[in-house]
């Protein structure tokens, strides 16, 4: 085997690049069952419970995507993997064009979330393996950016779409990658045939890679790291899932007026990727979960106090900028287990949504008693508790003493 310190840094790069590109119509695929939640909502006459309910659905996908194809990566090769993830969320993101009543939606987004699903524990663990540890919190804040800007670029092109057809921004999330997907065999190293950036000769997989994740030296790492994530996701899709809704509904901005505030939430989330990343890479991965403290309290100042568009905007951006903290996950989820067992490991980001997937029918049945903003708050409390979480799990940057060179 061929040990990656081998390869240029130019190929390194030019992976991690396409990797990027993946990583950016991922992300636009994703976010569509938040961001266009109000025209899947009036299109199909749905409530709001029905609504939350293809997240759920979604999540489902995502789970089962991330602990099947996620093993099957560290199992039969991510390269290889990659690129039927990428034609699967392709495919079937572009079927969403096509349903035409609740059941189908439920099926569509089900079938997406499979692909997307693999996508973080494939595409992360392939390029954690390209490059030093000391760099892995700063390439996981290229990605984490690369997702915000996705998200950035679908809230700027809501307004426009609105006013014509809106199924447009699902075909965009759809034909890029397909048609970039021949390129992953040209441009991507194959993970069976070299060794991940640090490590020792590499030992066979066990059939079931899941399985290790749960013996007695790993397991209360990997529990403490489901509950995290699951924190994570609930009170995310709890006040990020409704946004939108809220805007519009509650608020009763204009569509163009709510695009402009998704750029924001997620524009803040940009900035706060690097800022996070740096931070991982400087002082270790624990600290991060101030972010999550910072963004609890964001999330209440924006349903309680703020009273203007521009107040939104900016508490918004704050608090994209704050929950990004978890940018430091990808670099710690490849430090905490072994590097064959990378992608099995980093399935568990998408574990978390066996609770997440709750959270819009829980957060949706509050809504339709006692309104949006006392459901959405529920996103505040649940990430204080993930702080508390973050902090119970082992620290694995390690910093290397300055050594007196007159010693």
């Amino acid at each position: 085997m061929v040990r990656t310190e081998s390869l240029s840094l130019t190929r390194r790069l030019s992976a991690f690049a396409l990797l990027m590109f993946f990583e950016f119509f991922y992300g636009w695929s994703f976010n569509t069952v938040d961001v266009l939640r109000p025209q899947l909502r009036a299109s199909l006459g749905l409530s709001l419970t029905e609504a939350g309910s293809i997240y759920t659905a979604q999540s489902l996908g995502a789970l089962a995507g991330a602990i099947v194809l996620g093993q099957c990566g560290d199992r039969f090769g991510r390269r290889r993997m990659l690129g039927v993830i990428v034609v699967g969320y392709s495919l079937c993101g572009a079927a969403g064009t096509l349903v035409t009543n609740y059941p189908v939606l439920l099926l569509q987004r089900l079938l997406l979330g499979i692909f997307l699903g693999g996508i973080f524990p494939i595409l992360n663990a392939t390029y954690m393996g390209l490059f030093a540890s000391h760099l892995r919190g700063k390439l996981a804040s290229v990605g984490q950016g690369t997702y915000n800007l996705a998200v950035m670029a679908l809230g700027a092109s809501l307004g426009w779409a609105a006013a014509r057809d809106w199924h447009i921004l699902l075909w965009a999330a759809a034909i890029p990658p397909l048609v970039a997907a021949p390129l992953i065999w040209l441009v991507i190293p194959d993970d069976r045939k070299i060794l991940p950036w640090g490590a020792g000769e590499a030992p066979p997989v066990g059939a079931l890679p899941i399985v290790e994740l749960f013996s007695p030296a790993l397991r209360p790492i990997t529990i403490r790291l489901f509950v995290l994530v699951a924190c994570n996701f609930f009170a995310y899709q709890a006040f990020a899932g409704w946004t939108t809704t809220y805007l519009k509904t509650t608020l009763g901005l204009d569509q163009a007026a709510v695009g402009t505030l998704v750029q924001w939430q997620f524009g803040g989330a940009v900035v706060g990727g690097f800022f996070w990343g740096w931070l991982a890479d400087r002082f270790g991965r624990k600290i991060c979960s101030l972010g999550f403290v910072a963004g609890a309290l964001c999330i209440a100042a924006y349903l309680f106090w703020a009273t203007s568009v521009t107040q939104l905007a900016w508490l918004g951006a704050a608090w994209g900028f704050s929950v990004t903290a978890s940018v430091a996950w990808g670099p710690w989820m490849s430090e905490l287990y072994p590097a064959r067992l990378r992608s099995s490991a980093m399935s568990i980001f998408n574990w978390g949504r066996i609770v997440s997937m709750t959270a819009p029918l829980i957060t949706g049945a509050i809504a339709e008693r006692h309104g949006l903003a006392t459901a959405m708050s529920l996103g505040a409390v649940t990430f204080i508790i993930g702080a508390v979480v973050w902090n119970l799990l082992p620290e694995t940057l390690q910093r290397v003493a300055k050594v007196d060179v007159r010693e």
